[in-house]
């Protein structure tokens, strides 16, 4: 049996294994069936970004739920804390996005929300695995006079839009802050402007004409560039761009400069400590996040439990801890005080509530944390055996690390979504992460592309 969901959910090139329309139809009817409950006929919210397999996806996946006997509701192009919150708030049995986040246009995802409104555990997808590879749920269909219907729900994103403004402190309006947003033509497109629009803001909005194909290029947390340039040029107080499927956000402060969500985690978590809501003292991060980080929670006298890549990793620490705050420096952060996942516009809120709260400009607020200089190099791989048995990658890393010594850090992993090697060097000069992440890249490359 292969494995079918990586570290977030189900994600491959559309119209090809395991992105297929085939699979869409099992996996809608694996997850139908785990809900279905006697004498209960269970509802599963579905949701999308902005793809154009989104359309193919989404169809097989309503099929597979109401051949179960299961009932699917539609909820349309939503970010993907939208539709976690739609889950919970509409008391459906499960909820399922169709997305794949920051990739590119052909990729698609299949990711899946308990009731509460929490990413599946991972024993739950390994009984959607079981059920799909045992190749036997023909056996399993209900009766012609039992089967599920589609519903479409008209006022999902009126709905989250009212619980995304209850995030923003009541005491503070807007009124006066000219924001730009880039919304990477993905699934914050319509949300986002309107949230901000209706807290007061003065909002110029980019890349907001989705067309099926645009969905993250040249544009969103992973290329800032035009918000940046635009920030400074209509001389805003703040921008803010999301990923496709806007569960991740970064800033760009007055001048035009990037604040990672590092930086952002850094001021909110003081912010909260200040008023007593940062939870045992606790901000939780993966090892990608910046030595700078770990040093400025260490001046604020704050506690740092560092986990593996992945949100799903970091909700479980948050959660077995007791932490109300944790992320990644990608920009995915999760507030568990407002939400069960990450989501882009609750993080830009918290951003703007912190620089409401002391009356400071962002690009005051980001020097709380010195960034180290930090190089990530992404390298397309064949196939992804494990590091360690391979001697000449283990040397050139360890002769890197030991020319760095205590100054920095080498952390090299595979994605957990794509065929891709991630190669990340932090050191005390730009010169030297670029030397050092150029030639572990270098040999990666030569193994194994």
């Amino acid at each position: 049996m292969g494995k079918l969901f990586g570290t977030d959910g189900v994600r491959g090139v559309a119209n090809e294994y395991p992105m297929t329309a085939e699979m869409a139809l099992d996996i809608g009817r694996a997850t139908a069936h785990l809900f279905k409950r006697k004498g209960h006929t269970p509802r599963i919210i579905i949701g999308k970004d902005t793809r154009i397999s989104g359309y193919m996806i989404e169809n097989a996946l309503v099929s597979g739920i109401c051949s179960m006997g299961v009932n699917a509701l539609l909820v349309g192009p939503l970010p993907t804390p939208g539709i976690a919150f739609a889950t919970n708030s509409m008391r459906a049995d499960a909820g399922i996005v169709i997305s794949a986040s920051h990739n590119p246009f052909q990729d698609n995802g299949i990711k899946i929300f308990s009731s509460e409104g929490f990413k599946l555990s991972d024993e739950k997808e390994l009984e959607i695995e079981k059920l799909i590879f045992s190749n036997n749920m023909h056996t399993l269909h209900p009766s012609h006079n039992e089967l599920g219907k589609a519903y479409r729900i008209e006022d999902a994103r009126g709905r989250y839009i009212v619980f995304l403004k209850n995030t923003f402190p009541k005491e503070y309006t807007l009124e006066g802050t000219k924001l730009v947003l880039d919304c990477a033509h993905g699934a914050t497109y319509k949300v986002a402007p309107e949230t901000f629009f209706e807290l007061g803001a003065d909002v110029t909005s980019l890349f907001d004409e989705p067309n099926g194909e645009n969905i993250n290029a040249n544009c969103g947390s992973q290329h800032p560039e035009t918000l940046m340039e635009e920030v400074v040029k209509r001389k805003a107080d703040v921008g803010f761009a999301f990923d496709g499927d806007g569960d991740r956000c970064i800033a760009v402060d007055e001048k035009g400069s990037v604040l990672t969500g590092d930086q952002i985690m850094a001021i909110c978590a003081r912010e909260m400590k200040k008023e007593g809501k940062l939870a045992h003292n606790l901000l939780v991060t993966t090892v990608m996040s910046n030595i700078g980080l770990g040093i400025a929670l260490k001046e604020f006298g704050i506690e740092q439990l560092i986990t593996q890549v992945g949100d799903r990793y970091v909700l479980e620490e948050m959660q077995a801890n007791g932490a109300l705050l944790g992320g990644e420096d990608s920009g995915h952060i999760i507030f568990l005080e407002h939400h069960t996942t990450g989501d882009g516009i609750i993080t830009a809120l918290q951003v703007l509530a912190a620089m409401k709260k002391t009356q400071k400009p962002l690009s005051e607020l980001a020097q709380i944390m010195k960034v180290f200089p930090q190089k990530l190099t992404n390298i397309d791989v064949k196939t992804k055996p494990e590091l360690s048995t391979i001697p000449e990658i283990g040397e050139v890393i360890r002769d890197v690390e030991d020319q760095l010594g205590d100054k920095g850090r080498v952390l090299v992993r595979y994605s957990g979504t794509q065929n891709m090697c991630r190669v990340m060097v932090e050191g005390p000069t730009c010169e030297d992460t670029e030397k050092y992440c150029r030639q572990i890249a270098d040999v990666i490359r030569e193994k194994l592309s």
